[in-house]
């Protein structure tokens, strides 16, 4: 591998990165393809990967409309756990933190994964109780999960409001040891570099207009760079998906909402967990830079607008200041939002949809970026195959109508 001195990647900047070689191929379309999917965040470049790694179908189109992981998956505060209630999530959040696990080897580039656990930190003897369901259903379900008192949650927390006149006062959570952080960015990039290598054609700045479809079978799509070929297509577009799909006279029970995020001035290291705080609804971790990466709950007035607003902001930042008052003084560097697609019971929808050959793979919410490659892997096997694997049947579109709902909205740890 080639090394670059502090100066020649100084140099290399001024020029514009001429020498170097691409990530991934700069593809253009092709009139047909075995299979196009559109959406090219973590999900859709997953899928692709796994498409050709798994199933040996490399003949594959993905369709962004901006930028390689320009949406979500560059929108986000980048935790990563199983730590949920039902069985179905634990299985499909935990197949994710598996290859997770595995990833940087697997993709041959460092998507900076730090498992340094996470707490759920609770304040009421009710909060404590709904603690211990989650650790006891993770256990049961083969995941690493525990309940922890006020002591230990204290001492892996050193830093948290433990005054007379504190609000909320830690009572102990649920501890998972193998929950962390991963680098967002790198894990888009990591997918990408890999399929486009196993011959994945990655084409960005490509807007779908339509979908083709003749007999009651998906046979393209439209776009603005003209029309591609394929029977088989996935939509992994995020809140972008209820709009896709109703091209196909499909409608989804998905809202789409603003969640914000917040990055601070770095500082020393002096938080190594993920913390999650059920009296406030904040969440906050430290990144490898010494920044503090936190956000809330959901905005919740529709809106496929990535920006925040104010009295959001002051909610979460009251929230963190309540959980570390030490935190006062620190400076913001940036905020963001993301948009999440949400549906009534929280989990997402992966499965067919509407003509023969179109799957889903949307309605993450709040747990989209935890689950990227599982939501790969899953539609990957689902386009490959036509059928379920095991782990996605549950979260089949038809569950709306059997009134088979799983119901994550506590298990996500945000209000939603």
């Amino acid at each position: 591998m080639k090394r670059y001195s502090a100066f020649s990647l100084f140099t290399e900047g001024l020029r514009g990165h001429r020498g170097w070689t691409p990530a991934w191929r700069k593809a253009t379309p092709q009139p047909g393809y075995d299979a196009i999917i559109v959406g090219g965040g973590g999900h859709g470049l997953a899928t692709a990967y796994y498409l050709a790694k798994n199933h040996g179908v490399p003949r594959v189109a993905v369709l962004e409309k901006g930028w390689i992981g320009g949406g979500n998956t560059g929108r986000n505060t980048t935790a990563i756990r199983s730590n949920y209630f039902y069985p179905e999530s634990v299985a499909l959040y935990d197949l994710a933190l598996r290859l997770y696990e595995g990833l940087s080897q697997a993709l041959n580039y460092n998507i900076m994964l730090s498992q340094r656990g996470m707490l759920i930190a609770a304040h009421t003897p009710t909060q404590m109780e709904i603690c211990a369901r989650i650790a006891n259903a993770m256990q049961l379900n083969g995941v690493d999960g525990e309940l922890i008192g006020a002591e230990e949650a204290l001492q892996r927390v050193p830093l948290l409001n433990r005054t007379a006149d504190a609000r909320y006062n830690c009572m102990g959570g649920v501890w998972q040891q193998r929950a962390g952080i991963a680098r967002h960015d790198a894990v888009a990039w990591g997918y990408a570099r890999a399929a486009s290598a196993l011959g994945v054609d990655i084409i960005e700045n490509c807007t779908v207009t339509d979908l083709l479809i003749e007999s009651g079978k998906i046979t393209g799509v439209e776009t603005d760079k003209g029309s591609i070929r394929a029977e088989r297509v996935g939509l992994a577009a995020a809140g972008a998906t209820p709009g896709l799909a109703s091209m196909a006279g499909i409608r989804l029970p998905i809202h789409t909402y603003a969640l914000q995020a917040f990055v601070s001035e770095p500082v020393k290291p002096m938080l190594d967990t993920v913390l999650l705080y059920l009296g406030t609804g904040t969440y906050v971790s430290q990144s490898d830079k010494g920044e503090l990466v936190f956000g809330g709950g959901l905005d919740r007035v529709p809106t496929h607008g990535q920006r925040g607003n104010l009295p959001a902001q002051e909610a979460v930042v009251s929230g963190l200041l309540e959980m570390f008052p030490a935190f006062a003084q620190l400076k913001l560097l940036r905020q963001w939002a993301g948009v999440v697609d949400v549906t009534p019971d929280s989990s997402p929808v992966i499965g067919p949809a509407g003509p023969e050959g179109l799957f889903l793979n949307c309605g993450w919410g709040t747990g989209g970026f935890k689950a990227i490659p599982a939501g790969g892997w899953l539609l990957a096997h689902l386009l490959a195959t036509g059928g379920h694997h095991e782990i996605s049947r549950p979260f089949d579109l038809d569950r709306f109508a059997r009134g088979r709902l799983i119901d994550e909205a506590a298990g996500s740890g945000i209000a939603h």
